[in-house]
């Protein structure tokens, strides 16, 4: 599990270290057009996680339990599943993944994500933030220019602080990755990575 980091974020330039600055519905678990989300939209169970693109226990998650999750429910129709964005430390490569995979359009969201995950421990190794993001969104069609004006974007750094602060309120959110199903958190609101027969009992549960 990763804390969140309790300073909101500022919009400030990305700098060639990726200095992002940093300064941190009437149903709480409704979907709304802010959201990412795949699936199917009109499934009775949706399934929400809370996330960090720099949370390494998401990106073990991500690597370990998502393929099977999504054969088995998205892929199915089953479920609508719903990624929610938190900002764990480093928060502000974290900040930098998420307005980039979204520059990239929906199409392409949740294939950056994926590529940041698999790119962490490169990242973390190395401390070549900068380097491995733009690789990344080049390979998803961003030229280092329009990489640069996404990941410095202020309209759009805010509105990802909003959704952040928003959506943690929504279940109070303290780590990540946290997992709703139908309104229901599945283990606590502290986060932590969650086996695939967790979330098959919370789905199970949910369908009654």
């Amino acid at each position: 599990m990763r804390p969140l980091t309790r300073r909101l974020l500022t919009a400030v330039a990305l700098t060639a270290s990726l200095g992002v600055g940093l300064s941190a519905c009437s149903k709480k678990d409704a979907v709304s057009a802010d959201d990412m989300s795949r699936g199917n939209p009109d499934a009775k169970i949706t399934v929400i996680e809370y996330a960090s693109a720099s949370c390494s226990h998401c990106a073990r998650w991500n690597e370990e339990v998502f393929p099977a999750f999504k054969a088995k429910y998205i892929d199915t129709g089953k479920v609508n599943f719903v990624y929610r964005e938190m900002l764990t430390p480093p928060a502000q490569v974290a900040a930098a993944s998420f307005l980039m995979a979204r520059c990239a359009g929906k199409d392409k969201y949740f294939e950056v994500v994926d590529s940041v995950y698999r790119a962490q421990e490169e990242m973390f190794t190395t401390g070549q933030f900068r380097e491995v993001l733009l690789r990344i969104g080049q390979s998803a069609g961003l030229d280092e220019a329009k990489f640069n004006a996404c990941v410095t974007d202020e309209k759009a750094l805010k509105a990802l602080n909003d959704r952040v602060e928003k959506n943690a309120k929504a279940f109070n959110v303290q780590g990540t990755p946290t997992f709703i199903v139908n309104g229901k958190v599945v283990g606590d609101a502290a986060g932590g990575e969650r086996s695939l027969a967790e979330l098959d009992a919370a789905i199970a549960a949910a369908s009654k």
